[in-house]
């Protein structure tokens, strides 16, 4: 990714796609919104058991994997991590 690349938007065209994936993929794995909250407490709730984490800043996200059989449901999340703790 260069400089340049962080000032360009991408289209709407491009930005509908996306968005219809996703909600597509959150479809197919039959996770709700409500749920995907759900899991998110409790992942914070075991996680801070063992480090500090940025808790506004956690990005918990259903996406596709990249598959010769065309991809599966995956759970990805993304959890700064400020500190280990004691």
């Amino acid at each position: 990714m260069s400089f340049k690349d962080f000032f360009i938007r991408p289209s709407s065209k491009k930005v509908a796609k996306d968005r219809l994936q996703l909600i597509l993929i959150q479809d197919r794995a039959m996770l709700s919104p409500e749920l995907l909250d759900k899991m998110k407490e409790d992942i914070i709730k075991v996680i801070t058991k063992y480090v500090d984490v940025e808790i506004s800043n956690i990005d918990l996200t259903i996406t596709k994997t990249d598959d010769e059989d065309g991809g599966y449901p995956a759970l990805v999340a993304n959890i700064p991590i400020r500190k280990k703790s004691n």
